[in-house]
C-alpha cells in the first residue's frame, strides 16, 4: 500500500481482502461477486474478476473503538480487483446512503485512496433528472467526500492493478440501490478506451446533464487537513468527522456541493 492507513490494517490480492495487525480489531470480509452487480453494468453479460470486491466494514485501533461507538462513525476498506468489467473498469454498482434512523439524513462518506487510481462518480438525485454529475479523479493520498443523499459509485481507473481505499461512514450504514438499479446504473457509464483511459458514455435512461470532471476539492473548510492520513486526523482530534454521523453540522456546506 503507497499510503499510510493510519492502523495495522493490510491489503491482499490472493485472496482478495485485508489482514488486521497487532492493535487493530476488524470483521469478517465480505465480497462482492460479478453478479450481485451485474443490475448496474453496460453489459450486464460481461465477464470479468470474481469476486469484484471486498469490504471490511468497521475496522480501527482497538483503543480507539469506544469512541467510533460513541460518535456514531465507522470507518471501512475496501480492496478492488485488478482487471475489467466487459467494457467498464471494475467499479461499485453505485448506490444512496440510507437515511439515519437517528437523524433522518442521508449521511455523507469521506473516502480515502490508498493504493491504485480512482474515480468517484456522483450525481445528486437517483431519479430520472440526475441533476449535477461529478468524475472526482482521485490518486494515491487524495480525499473526496460524498454528500448526503447523492447517488456514487466508485471506479478503479487503472485496469492493470488494483484500487484499495479507506472511508468514513456513519455507524448505522445502509444501502439505497433501487434508484440506481431502475436506471441500469449512474448517469453516466464509465469505458476503458484503447488507450486504457476512461472515456464517458451517457445512460440514456437519465435526461441529459453534463458530466464534470475535476480533482478533489479542498475540503479544509470542514476542517480536513491535506496530506494527513483522515484516520489520523480523527486520532489528533476525535470530533473532527462528527459531521458524516450528523450532516446538520455542516448543512450549510451541502447546499450547491461541489465536490
Amino acid at each position: 500500500m503507497e499510503v499510510d492507513p493510519g492502523f495495522n490494517i493490510v491489503p491482499s490480492t490472493l485472496p482478495l481482502g485485508f489482514s488486521y495487525g497487532p492493535g487493530c480489531f476488524g470483521p469478517k470480509i465480505e465480497l462482492r461477486s460479478l453478479d450481485s452487480i451485474r443490475q448496474s453494468l453496460l453489459d450486464p453479460n460481461c465477464m470479468g474478476p470474481d469476486p469484484v470486491y471486498a469490504i471490511a466494514m468497521d475496522v480501527g485501533r482497538i483503543e480507539d473503538r469506544q469512541q467510533l461507538v460513541e460518535r456514531n462513525l465507522l470507518f471501512g476498506a475496501v480492496a478492488y480487483a485488478a482487471g475489467r468489467l466487459g467494457y467498464e473498469p471494475v467499479r461499485s454498482q453505485g448506490h444512496v446512503h440510507k437515511p439515519s434512523p437517528r437523524n433522518g439524513w442521508s449521511t455523507p462518506e469521506v473516502y480515502e485512496i490508498w493504493s491504485g487510481q480512482a474515480v468517484v462518480l456522483m450525481q445528486e438525485f437517483d431519479r430520472d433528472d440526475p441533476g449535477r454529475c461529478f468524475a472526482v479523479e482521485a490518486g494515491r493520498g487524495d480525499v473526496v467526500i460524498v454528500p448526503p443523499g447523492w447517488a456514487h459509485a466508485t471506479i478503479s481507473a487503472d485496469s492493470e492493478q488494483p484500487l484499495v481505499f479507506g472511508a468514513w461512514c456513519d455507524r448505522d450504514y445502509g444501502f439505497v440501490y433501487e434508484g440506481v438499479r431502475a436506471h441500469g446504473g449512474l448517469a453516466w457509464f464509465p469505458i476503458l478506451g484503447p488507450s486504457g483511459r476512461i472515456q464517458w458514455q451517457q445512460n440514456p435512461t437519465f435526461s441529459s446533464q453534463d458530466l464534470c470532471t475535476k480533482a478533489p476539492a479542498d475540503y479544509s473548510y470542514l476542517g480536513l487537513q491535506r496530506g494527513t492520513p483522515i484516520y489520523r486526523q480523527f486520532i489528533e482530534q476525535h470530533n473532527r468527522f462528527d459531521f458524516v454521523p450528523q450532516p446538520a453540522l455542516a448543512a450549510t456546506f451541502w447546499k450547491d456541493f461541489v465536490p
